[in-house]
């Protein structure tokens, strides 16, 4: 066999003359009757081979039998390519390789879509023949991407002394968050193990341990229904480090990102990023991930809107609820009111608001800035002023206005606020706009069960001078939690965790966790702490989001070598599936099927 010298992707004019020989699969064929030129590919590019008749006749001949996505390896000698034939759009397009020797290692059968044009092909396609899908230049590049990020995540991590530490795959249920995937026991019988959804707990005994620093890239399980950036199986860059306080874990993550996308994207992130707490992100932005890519902060027009004559704005400020939106610069010009009504109302319908007020800002006869539109009538000059104020609107602005419960404002305004800058071109989409948010709140009140949850997890310590609330005020304590957001996405998460037993306690309490509940689902954990646990918090990274974003794509299963449809399932190994007899009855399982 012709052993390689070269790859498809390295030759460039310097190499001229130079006996090379290249392996690969044949991407395109192009037969001019006399010369044969056929595109070969392999993971780093690709070279043009050229067969001519009067050179080798036989490997002439050979070369008319090749079609796409044959495996072959040549031998030959670079030259330039002929006047005006140079291809710009190949790093190896100033040359190609004059064949002496040919070998087909091996024939394809046609594939079930040209690579070409896979872009157009249905997933559930790509998915069962992924192994074609792959060859594709831009899923090997996702790829490359992938491997490159953890390489660094890796290397940086060994320069700042953290170890790289295994956690099981195969551990005990503890029903909180989503769902567990659970593995049958043969020798318990009747017994499960559960496959992680984190590796929280262990992490947290291996700081116990006195670890120190620890890292891991790390598989982790969640049987919950899949999103197009969710998947039943995913990877998590997963830190934890021992005597830290939130702003040790937050300097050295932010360090970890900075060379992330310098490395990866050449782009220089300055440090340090800005911080914002949870309280001013959701009265800005609506939302604890703003976009920063664009300016365009919601207002809240209560204290303007409870002295009007709209019943609708009155009505819900008595009921508790706020008056809040929104001013898109342009706005009142770009938006006719069909525009407003079919899509920016129906945006703020499909996040559950009950209706969308506006106002275009326009010039009146006077040549002063007031307000137009059919609720006009129901605002004093005093209040339009003031409505204008407040929005530090100019003319030709449109004011979109959302009167609800505060939670159910927020909700609708924040992906409305998303589109509006869309739709009027705010965006730079090439931009990277990085923050950290801070400060979130400890627990949310669960209304259906009225008791608390934990926003993050229920080892999330809290801010230390709120500690005095867990018996006074559980509602407004601070969490030592923070997510960094990219463009308005989560791409990871920490907090400092809780390492005193008492306050465990009292925190489990305030989430109506049992000490029965909590010694069964927690038991090996809470005794760990009970032997001098160090203060110590982390993180983790969504590994499969991050290369989403470097990549440029908004599918997770882009990302990822063999991943899972929509309904949990692999195409190409058609899992999950039924299995023998034998084997259930080794693990005492009867299989009862719904008809």
């Amino acid at each position: 066999m012709l052993k390689r010298t070269h790859n498809c992707g390295q030759l460039r004019i310097e190499d001229a003359d130079k006996n090379v020989i290249l392996s690969g699969w044949v991407d395109s064929y192009r037969d001019h009757g006399n010369l044969v030129f056929i595109d070969l590919r392999d993971r780093e590019g690709i070279t043009q081979l050229v067969f001519n008749p009067e050179a080798q006749p036989q490997m002439h001949k050979l070369s008319r039998q090749l079609r796409c996505e044959w495996v072959i390896a040549a031998s030959g000698k670079v030259r330039p390519r002929g006047e005006g034939l140079v291809n710009p759009k190949l790093p190896t397009g100033e040359i190609e390789v004059l064949i002496d020797k040919l070998e087909v290692l091996n024939s394809a059968e046609t594939p079930p879509f040209e690579l070409d044009n896979a872009e157009d092909v249905a997933e559930e396609t790509r998915l069962k023949y992924r192994y074609i899908d792959l060859r594709r230049p831009v899923m090997q590049n996702r790829l490359r991407v992938r491997h490159k990020v953890t390489k660094v995540a890796r290397d940086f991590f060994d320069s700042k002394g953290f170890w790289e530490i295994e956690t099981p795959f195969l551990g005990k249920s503890t029903p909180e968050g989503a769902r567990d995937f659970l593995v049958p026991s043969r020798l318990y019988s009747g017994n499960f193990y559960a496959l992680p959804q984190s590796p929280q707990l262990f992490k947290q005994v291996l700081m116990v341990s006195g670890v120190d620093k620890y890292f891991q890239i790390v598989r982790c399980f969640r049987d919950e229904d899949p999103r197009a950036d969710r998947q039943a199986e995913f990877t998590q860059i997963d830190v934890e480090m021992s005597f830290v306080d939130s702003d040790d874990v937050i300097s050295i993550h932010e360090q970890l990102i900075a060379k992330i996308w310098k490395e990866i994207l050449g782009v220089d992130v300055k440090l340090p990023l800005r911080r914002m707490t949870y309280q001013q992100s959701m009265d800005d932005y609506g939302i604890d991930r703003p976009d920063l890519r664009f300016d365009m902060k919601l207002k809240n027009i209560s204290d303007i809107a409870r002295d009007c004559q709209f019943k609708v704005f009155t009505d819900t400020i008595q009921k508790g609820g706020i008056v809040k939106g929104l001013c898109a610069p342009g706005g009142g010009v770009k938006f006719s009111r069909s525009d407003i009504e079919k899509t920016f109302t129906k945006v703020a319908a499909d996040f559950g608001a009950k209706g969308l007020a506006w106002f275009k800002v326009v010039k009146n006869e006077q040549g002063d800035i007031d307000l137009s539109s059919n609720l006009v009538k129901f605002f004093t000059p005093e209040q339009r002023k003031a409505i204008i104020e407040k929005f530090s609107a100019n003319a030709d602005d449109l004011i979109l206005l959302i009167a609800d419960k505060e939670a159910a404002a927020n909700k609708a305004l924040a992906p409305l606020r998303l589109k509006v800058g869309k739709d009027l071109g705010l965006i730079d989409e090439k931009a990277y706009e990085l923050l950290w948010v801070i400060d979130f709140p400890l627990f949310e009140w669960n209304e259906k069960e009225k008791r608390y949850d934990s926003l993050h997890h229920p080892f999330t310590a809290p801010v230390p001078e709120d500690i005095p609330k867990l018996d006074t005020d559980p509602a407004n304590i601070r969490s030592q939690a923070y997510d960094i957001i990219v463009n308005g996405s989560e791409i990871g998460g920490g907090s400092v965790r809780i390492h005193q037993p008492d306050i465990q306690a009292k925190v489990f309490d305030l989430l109506k966790i049992t000490k029965q509940q909590a010694q069964d689902r927690f038991g090996f954990f809470l005794q760990a702490l009970k032997f001098g646990a160090p203060p110590h918090g982390g993180i983790a990274f969504g590994l499969d989001r991050l290369v989403m974003f470097l990549t440029g794509t908004d599918n997770i299963r882009d990302v990822i070598a063999f991943p899972k449809t929509q309904k949990g399932q692999c195409l190409l190994t058609d899992a999950p599936s039924g299995v023998e007899q034998a084997q259930l009855d080794e693990l005492n399982l009867r299989v009862q099927t719904h008809h």
